[in-house]
This record gives C-alpha cells, sequence and structure tokens, in this order.
C-alpha cells in the first residue's frame, strides 16, 4: 500500500515561513490529485489547498494568496508553501493524495499522511 509521509513542520513566529513536503513512498505514481488539510484543537478539520493531476489550483479563502501548493512528480511528493503565518495557522496539516492504482478510470485510490505539527508563536 502507498503511505504518505509529512515533514517539515516546527516552529515559526508570525509573519514567517514555512514550507511541508508530503511523500508517497513506493515507485513514481500517476496522482490524478492532491490536497492539503489542517485541523487545530478544537476545530474541525479544514481543507486548506488543491492540486489536481492536470495542475490547476485552489485554495482555502483563509489561506489564499499566502500559501502555494506544488507538486514534484519524480519524487511522488506535494509541497505546501506557507508565508506571512498567522496564529490561527496553528494546526496539524495534512496530506492527502489520490494515487491512481490501474489504467481504468476507477482504479484509484485515497491516502492520507499521519500530518505534521506547524507551531505560530512569538
Amino acid at each position: 500500500q502507498v503511505q504518505l509521509v509529512e515533514s517539515g513542520g516546527g516552529l515559526v513566529q508570525p509573519g514567517g515561513s514555512l514550507r511541508l513536503s508530503c511523500a508517497a513512498s513506493g515507485s513514481q505514481f500517476s496522482i490524478n490529485a492532491m490536497r492539503w488539510y489542517r485541523q487545530a484543537p478544537g476545530k474541525q478539520r479544514e481543507w486548506v489547498a488543491l492540486l489536481t493531476g492536470g495542475g490547476t489550483t485552489n485554495y482555502a479563502d483563509s489561506v489564499k494568496g499566502r500559501f502555494t501548493i506544488s507538486r514534484d512528480n519524480a519524487k511522488n511528493t506535494v509541497y505546501l508553501e506557507m508565508n506571512s503565518l498567522k496564529p490561527e495557522d496553528e494546526a496539524v496539516y495534512y496530506c492527502n493524495m489520490i494515487i491512481a492504482t490501474g489504467p481504468m478510470a476507477r482504479d484509484e485510490n485515497a491516502y492520507w499522511g499521519r500530518g505534521t505539527q506547524v507551531t505560530v508563536s512569538s
């Protein structure tokens, strides 16, 4: 099975920047879609960013203009570049990938990482 591993989380001051990575194990995959989510204590999980297999992006209003999602297909990796971080960005960040498992359109599975902690504090 595919395993997703997030990295890059840590402590950053308000206004700072951080880059998260999420790598899928195994050989190079055909990734149909990539998403980032986050969940803060006491809050519901929130969708943050989308990158489709065709290369289009979309963002939650709360991060639009500050966060950028990108990919490296050769490394089976999705990134989230976070700039101008705010205390309300503090959360565990999770990546999600829809990965093709066969030649047909129905042959795809969703995978989740275990999360990486982002702490924004002065």
